[in-house]
């Protein structure tokens, strides 16, 4: 850390020193890119601006990301503004750059922010920078006029002000409420500590839960065997080939095995149905119990 800072330090000391341009020269050294491809006159432009993307990562720094490493992504920044920058167009390279620099800094800050992503649109984005500044200039606001906003009132009132809607502003601020968390951190200091990750529930089936689905099940075979066979041989094969196999066989078919017509197939097996729910009726609240 001390050598990072070291670095920024010297880093900027640089920077101030760097030459300053005036318009003509300026738009000289970018012409001279733009056309023959010059890297000296892109280094020329690049350390004169250098400045300008400190000073933009400078502003970014509050959001937990080594001022290195945001100098470097501002830098980043400056090559692309020097490499699309039209100097024919009459504006200043330094107005121009901001914005490329600023768009890649909220980049950088939002993909580093979590591992999980915390947004790219426009209204995610006005979110993830302006929401903290914005809800604390209403509380401000609410408080000198005498008012006490609730959770609710001041995520409208924030939804209304950057122009979003509600459910962004509750998503977001779930997201800016914590930060990433290690399963591999102890959870108190020592050798015996436990990592956070032996502290989730196994999900798997438990011991007591596996004997109790076994028993279930075996009662519950139980009761359809018997309701089964309190049917005729005919009528079984019918059940087991309709509603007891992975792939149910067509009326058809079975018509065309048992010398049936389809009508009468279907004529045994709703009659078969309704003996076996007569059968099963004497424990119908124990089904219901076990179906849930």
């Amino acid at each position: 850390m001390a050598l990072d800072i070291h670095a920024d330090q010297t880093l900027s000391r640089h920077a101030r020193a760097a030459e300053l341009l005036d318009a003509e020269t300026e738009a000289d050294l970018a012409r001279a890119w733009r056309d023959d491809r010059d890297e000296a006159a892109l280094h020329r432009l690049i350390t004169a601006y250098m400045r300008l993307a400190i000073s933009v990562a400078w502003k970014f720094r509050n959001y937990g990301a080594p001022m290195s490493d945001l100098i470097q992504e501002a830098g980043l920044g400056l090559m692309k503004a020097a490499d699309r920058f039209d100097p024919d167009r009459g504006v200043r390279f330094s107005t121009y750059a901001v914005w490329w620099i600023r768009a890649g800094m909220q980049d950088f800050v939002m993909r580093n922010w979590s591992m999980v992503r915390t947004g790219s649109t426009s209204s995610q984005k006005s979110l993830f920078f302006n929401l903290r500044r914005v809800r604390a200039r209403l509380e401000r606001e609410a408080a000198a006029n005498g008012e006490r906003l609730d959770g609710f009132q001041l995520r409208e009132m924030i939804a209304h002000e950057i122009g979003v809607k509600l459910s962004e502003v509750e998503m977001m601020e779930g997201r800016l409420a914590g930060s990433d968390f290690s399963l591999n951190a102890v959870q108190s200091e020592g050798e015996e500590g436990r990592e956070w990750i032996e502290l989730p529930e196994d999900e798997a089936e438990q011991a007591a839960e596996q004997v109790t689905r076994e028993r279930d099940t075996e009662t519950l075979k139980g009761w359809l065997s018997g309701a089964i066979g309190s049917l005729t041989e005919r009528e079984q094969t019918i059940i087991r080939a309709r509603k007891l196999s992975e792939t149910a066989r067509t009326l058809e078919s079975l018509g065309e095995e048992l010398g049936l017509s389809k009508e009468r197939v279907r004529q045994i097996e709703a009659a078969a149905l309704v003996k076996m729910r007569q059968n099963l009726a004497p424990r119908e609240e124990e089904l219901r119990a076990f179906i849930g």
